[in-house]
């Protein structure tokens, strides 16, 4: 098949343009769906076994990963504001293929696997409130997800994926319905208690997964991308310099101000379970449904009911990224024509990599596959992919052949490295105390 230079052409002629009116909704974009969908039923499901099992202990984590994580999300929008190209696209140009097809390999295995635990988690939830049969819920989650991906026009798309980022909220609600002792969350946060056993690393290593995650590199950088094709002022900053300064603010607002939105939840949700089920000595939660079924009696029906729904928003919230990053990843690695902006006859293969995606992540419920595990090592796996994928990324905003004078200033690339630093340490700790 032959390659397709997407930067050569900003504005295919069936692309749809997104409202020209400033408004608040266009500065918050990529940066806020991106942060939003890191709160996942998966990552819910984390967070919930981090608090239920370490009550306040594994607070700090959040605290350490959001300078890390926006650090992180800033270059990965940076490097496709400034090219055109996304993450793969980028590393198809130059690096060798081994590369570049290892990281996609790892990048569709770990979505695959997330894809799978969050229908299953949305599942469980609407089963929870409604009853029914969870695996007809599976189908029907996934099935609706492609089908807005798909025929949904990509300006409206944008806009649902932005309101159901207000499904988050439910979370900060949920944390002041119960008891915190803010003191001692406070003390936990300043003066934590790190240990070093192999239950508390992995742990560890899955929070910062869920919060570091690769798909959420790859995402962010189409988004800008798309933003460039989309808009008839926008090119890439290679192309027009000019445009640096004010693009640049805006990916720092956008970016900071969606990952401290994902990270405010994430704590909500480590504090809620602490001061609940935790306390009361239920530390064996796996699962974001069976956190939502354990806060009834302990916190009442209205909580539980906002925490489950809670779960399904997030989750319709989520697989349009983890199934699109994978399409965009491939896309770019086999040179077709890739983008939700596209019309489906523009881009089979794209939308056909997305819905296999999804097909396959929502089989995976229907085999004897422990959902439970599923949805936990999800968030391992990527903390552990996520390495390499910081690594090469690293590399290549740094390079000047590849962002010409857009390489990144000292300070990002000295917070990017320890990202990259802390992420590998993480995993490294969690597999050397394995099997001790």
């Amino acid at each position: 098949m032959q390659e397709i230079d997407e930067p050569a052409i900003p504005n295919p002629p069936d692309a749809v343009k997104l409202p020209t009116r400033p408004q608040i909704l266009e500065i918050l974009g990529p940066g806020l769906i991106t942060g939003a969908s890191d709160d996942d039923p998966s990552g819910i499901a984390t967070y919930s076994q981090a608090g239920a099992q370490f009550g306040f202990d594994l607070g700090w984590t959040l605290l350490l990963s959001w300078p890390l994580m926006c650090a992180i999300q800033e270059i990965s929008a940076w490097i496709g504001r400034v090219t055109g190209r996304g993450i793969a696209g980028n590393l198809k140009r130059y690096y060798p293929k081994p590369i570049l097809y290892g990281l996609v390999s790892l990048l569709l295995v770990a979505n695959t696997i997330n894809l799978g635990a969050d229908l299953g988690a949305m599942a469980a939830a609407l089963k929870l409130v409604v009853g029914g049969p969870q695996l007809l819920y599976v189908a029907l989650f996934g099935t609706l997800s492609v089908l807005l991906e798909v025929f949904l026009r990509y300006s409206r798309y944008v806009s649902v994926l932005k309101w159901l980022s207000l499904t988050l909220f439910a979370y900060v609600g949920v944390v002041l319905m119960v008891h915190i002792p803010w003191g001692q969350v406070a003390l936990h946060l300043v003066l934590p208690n790190i240990s070093f056993k192999a239950d508390y690393l992995t742990v560890v290593v899955a929070v910062l997964g869920t919060t570091i995650s690769p798909y959420l590199f790859f995402w962010q950088a189409e988004e800008e991308v798309e933003e460039v094709k989309e808009r008839k002022d926008a090119k890439p900053l290679s192309r027009a310099p000019e445009q640096a300064p004010q693009e640049r603010n805006r990916i720092r607002w956008d970016t900071y101000l969606g990952m401290g939105l994902s990270n405010a939840v994430a704590l909500s949700i480590i504090l809620t379970t602490a001061a609940t089920l935790h306390a009361h000595g239920l530390t064996n939660i796996q699962t974001s449904s069976q956190a939502a079924e354990a806060l009834r009696p302990i916190a009442g029906p209205f909580v539980f009911i906002v925490f489950a729904l809670g779960v399904i928003g997030t989750g319709l919230l989520a697989l349009p990224v983890l199934a699109g990053s994978a399409a965009y990843a491939m896309g770019e690695t086999f040179g077709w024509h890739v983008g939700l902006g596209r019309k489906l006859r523009r881009a089979p293969a794209f939308y056909a990599t997305l819905t296999i995606a999804t097909i396959i992540g929502a089989a995976l419920n229907f085999t004897k596959l422990d959902p439970i595990k599923a949805l936990f090592w999800s968030a391992v796996i990527n903390g552990v992919v996520a390495v390499p994928v910081m690594i090469m990324m690293m590399l290549l905003a740094s390079r000047k052949d590849a962002m010409g004078s857009f390489t990144l200033p000292p300070i990002l690339r000295t917070i990017g490295w320890i990202a990259t630093g802390v992420m590998g340490v993480a995993a490294i700790g969690m597999f050397a105390t394995m099997g001790h």
